[in-house]
């Protein structure tokens, strides 16, 4: 089964306390273990950042890897990719890591790995990668539109509540006609696709929601998606 879950923000570089959205990823594996690849190109493999993955998921019952495209892993660079069972695509700049990976080719290995029923997550640059289009921060102090890979339909926005600008700016755009209608993520909120269909909303925060936002004829209208909280409500 071909699954994909994007969160808006959350999951271990956020909220280390908090693994709910991380547990919930490595649930969906079959595998007893999941092979768990960590893919931080939007930080520049930021050794901070890498070490956080493995201090979170080195608690979790799991195999946890990374991927460097500075340092590449010896052998085939797809081998590796489509041996895993998770790949989780971290947080930052989302022009500079679709450039670096269309010029090695994993663009296309990570289709390969997700018609091969490899799961894919990943938090702000890592869901927006797999809509067809994003709202992305990449040049410092402005919001922009980015074309992305394309797996799943549509435009997405992540930080959805976590920063101001975020949503006036993703409707400015929708009613200028710059972005498709799409999906949008609060922190703590992730977006689970099967088979290219939204599955469910999971949040590991209560108050965490997702929204389909939508150009109706010139009109942006929001509507509030049913989640999950993964959490025990007091």
């Amino acid at each position: 089964m071909k699954q994909i879950i994007a969160m808006g923000g959350g999951g271990f570089s956020m909220e280390p306390e908090n693994l709910l959205l991380d547990r919930y990823i490595l649930e969906q594996s079959e595998a007893e273990r999941p092979r768990i690849c960590f893919v931080g190109t939007a930080s520049g493999d930021s050794p901070g950042y890498i070490e956080r993955f493995y201090t979170a998921f080195g608690s979790l019952s799991c195999e946890p890897t990374h991927l460097s495209l500075f340092k590449l892993p010896e052998g085939s660079l797809e081998d590796f990719v489509l041996n895993q069972d998770i790949i989780y695509v971290g947080g930052g700049n989302t022009r500079s890591m679709l450039a670096l990976w269309r010029e090695w080719g994993l663009d296309r290995i990570l289709r390969r790995a997700y018609e091969k029923g490899i799961i894919l997550a990943g938090l702000s640059a890592g869901s927006i990668c797999w809509f067809e289009q994003g709202v992305t921060d990449s040049v410092t102090g402005q919001l922009g539109v980015i074309e992305a890979l394309g797996l799943l339909p549509g435009s997405h926005c992540p930080h959805y509540d976590g920063e101001a600008e975020r949503r006036p700016a993703y409707r400015e755009m929708l009613e200028k006609g710059e972005i498709e209608s799409g999906i949008a993520a609060d922190d703590g909120a992730a977006l689970h696709y099967r088979e290219g269909e939204l599955y469910q909303v999971v949040s590991s925060r209560e108050q965490a929601a997702a929204y389909q936002v939508i150009n109706r004829s010139g009109n942006v209208c929001e509507d509030k998606l049913e989640s999950v909280f993964l959490g025990v409500n007091l």
